[in-house]
């Protein structure tokens, strides 16, 4: 039988669902991730937006065009969210939540194809849940060490639905990186800064996989953890690629107080500095959200003026989104049109900020790792090079600058 997981929202999600896949496949099941016929089907649900949420909603029914029989599961941060919103549709037949999500192969290990309706586990954890080790569907390996939140910005849902940090063993995190026969490794989670067993804190998890002979990367990071002993340990680690997606959201210092981001604009600032006088060729990226209800015009101008003095390399930019539940929506919200007008504003200075950033390497060497479109270089930057393999890694000259990257000429295979 052909079971489908599909997925919406986040990174960590994608790991979520590629664990699942796994754990069918030992089941019995042939998994695909895209939609389309299939005898059993997931959704792996987000709710970091409304339109989000609404998406999820609606992938029910798109499953359904393809086999109104088959039965389906429901998990993820949208179902956790508003559970009756997916109990009461054709064809569900268990919703679950954020948390236990190895509750969702022992469901489908006895699914009757008949069964009623169930609610699963909505509950919250207090460890850790290991998954089956993720079935690989790209040339990059994604590693789950953590999970769970406890910043509570005044905009985000997600400490709701996911519940308290909480991180996996070192011992779980090595095994499974020593058994991975990708070229990179990609660690992953909710706050990933956060992470901890016992006195083993992040700097030291990049200790230990410094024995993996692949490239390691590191998901999102919180200016409070790039610290000079953070950084130092990286730097020894040794296989660490020089790239931190260093969460922002805003270059005010007042919003990012009624943000409750707890740091100032002047700390992630100096953040940046510490990263560059160890890694002078590292891309910082971020994200940003134009249009936080505090945010006035000079707000505004702060978060546009840091994308040069942090020298970044890469901003996601969003329009703030009100998300009932979290504090920032009991505020008085902008004007849709000031919120497009600077979102517009924004994305045309990130694509500035990145083109000057790139403009540095051009004509340099760099390690790139390619997938079925493109690769990567150890500072993503995104290249392409006609002859170069799918999962192939090149040592490659950065050519010229062209629409979603740059063109680059491979010097020779690693």
């Amino acid at each position: 039988m052909k079971a489908c997981v599909f997925t919406l929202g986040c990174k960590l999600n994608e790991v979520e669902s590629a664990s699942l896949m796994r754990g069918l496949e030992d089941l019995g099941f042939e998994t695909v991730c895209e939609l389309g016929y299939a005898d059993l089907y997931l959704l792996n649900t987000c709710a970091v937006t409304a339109e989000a949420e609404r998406k999820s909603r609606q992938a029910v029914a798109r499953m359904r065009k393809f086999n109104p029989h088959a039965p389906v599961l429901v998990f993820g941060c949208a179902s956790q969210n508003a559970p009756g919103a997916f109990s009461e549709k054709e064809g569900v037949v268990y919703v679950g939540g954020a948390a236990h999500k190895d509750k969702i192969l022992e469901y489908a290990s006895r699914l009757s194809f008949s069964a009623e309706k169930e609610v699963g586990a909505l509950g919250a954890e207090t460890a850790f849940c290991e998954l089956p080790a993720p079935k690989q569907t790209k040339t990059r390996a994604y590693l789950r060490v953590q999970d769970g939140c406890d910043r509570f910005c005044s905009y985000c849902l997600i400490p709701y639905l996911r519940g308290r940090s909480r991180s996996r063993s070192a011992h779980s995190v090595l095994s499974e990186a020593r058994k991975c026969a990708a070229k990179e490794i990609v660690l992953t989670g909710v706050d990933l800064s956060s992470y901890r067993d016992g006195g083993c804190d992040l700097g030291g998890l990049l200790l230990l996989l410094k024995e993996i002979p692949a490239r390691i990367r590191l998901g999102s990071l919180e200016a409070g953890a790039i610290t000079e002993g953070f950084l130092s340990r990286m730097k020894e680690a040794g296989n660490v690629a020089p790239h931190f997606h260093l969460s922002l959201q805003s270059g005010s210092s007042a919003v990012l107080r009624a943000m409750n981001r707890r740091y100032t604009r002047e700390e992630y600032l100096a953040a940046c500095e510490r990263i560059y006088a160890f890694f002078p060729e590292a891309a910082i990226t971020t994200d940003i959200i134009v249009g936080f209800p505090t945010e006035t015009e000079k707000d505004f101008a702060d978060s546009l003026s840091i994308l040069k003095e942090a020298r970044l390399a890469h901003a996601h930019v969003f329009p703030f989104s009100a998300r009932r539940g979290t504090a920032a929506a009991r505020m008085p919200d902008l004007p849709a049109e000031v919120k497009r007008e600077r979102t517009k504003i924004m994305l045309e200075a990130a694509a500035r900020a990145e083109n000057e950033y790139i403009a540095r390497f051009l004509h340099t060497v760099h390690t790139a790792l390619f997938e079925e479109r493109g690769g990567y270089t150890e500072n993503y930057i995104r290249v392409f090079c006609e002859t170069a393999k799918e999962g192939g890694m090149y040592e490659v000259r950065l050519v010229e600058r062209v629409r979603e990257g740059v063109r680059a000429e491979i010097i020779k295979e690693i």
